[in-house]
């Protein structure tokens, strides 16, 4: 990683954390302690104001304007190849987001990068537009913590019915699944999000339940296969 490049991060963690020891800021940037104390020392002479000291710890207590225009060919890649596979696969709400968001970064890049385009696409036009139409109402009762109803057709063809609590979804093998506690099994259940036929949403909100969360999930799977 290019210093420029090491100092840009170091002040975008600082911007989004309390007070954070050198050894956080060390394994998050992958350097050594010493470096993270060279380059606090460094930017505190350049006139940004990082308060705190080494042994316990830093922090930005005002905000700092810092021009987010350090990509790199490879960053600025990855962006624009993330970009286009939730164009293709991210729903309707989170496509044109993902427009909207890249004529942004398009506009603040330097003259050597304005040109720069990846040569991985992510093609829809053989994707069935209504294979993703129930995403945007998932990603959404996931994050509020809304209870669904869902109407489920499994891979045997056999239609069910079943109260869900939406936890969080991925794309898996080519397609999206949704990772729900289901009331009706009294257990977590994986849905793929092309079998759903038909969601409501009951209007009422779920707590946090100890072990059954999504970490809780994450954390029995590894335990599993390890």
């Amino acid at each position: 990683m290019r210093r420029a490049d090491r100092l840009f991060q170091l002040v975008q963690l600082l911007r989004h954390r309390r007070l954070t020891t050198a050894k956080e800021l060390a394994e998050r940037l992958e350097v050594s302690t010493r470096t993270i104390y060279r380059d606090v020392q460094d930017l505190c002479l350049s006139g940004i104001p990082i308060e705190g000291e080494a042994g316990v710890g830093y922090l930005l207590r005002h905000e700092v304007n810092v021009p987010p225009l350090m990509f790199n060919e490879a960053e600025l890649e990855a962006i624009q190849v993330g970009m286009r596979m939730v164009q293709a696969w991210g729903g309707k709400e989170l496509s044109s987001a993902a427009k909207q968001a890249m004529i942004k970064v398009e506009a603040v890049l330097p003259a050597r990068l304005q040109n720069y385009q990846s040569l991985m696409f992510a093609p829809d036009f053989y994707i069935d537009s209504d294979e993703f139409k129930f995403l945007d109402v998932l990603r959404i009762a996931s994050r509020l913590r809304e209870y669904l109803s869902m109407e489920y057709r499994d891979v045997k063809e056999a239609n069910t019915q079943r109260e869900i609590r939406p936890l969080a979804i991925y794309f898996w093998k080519g397609t999206w699944t949704l990772l729900a506690w289901c009331e009706l099994r009294d257990d977590f259940r994986n849905f793929r999000v092309d079998r759903i036929t038909g969601l409501t949403n009951l209007g009422r909100h779920f707590d946090v339940r100890p072990g059954e969360e999504m970490q809780d999930y994450i954390e029995a799977m590894e335990a599993q296969y390890s």
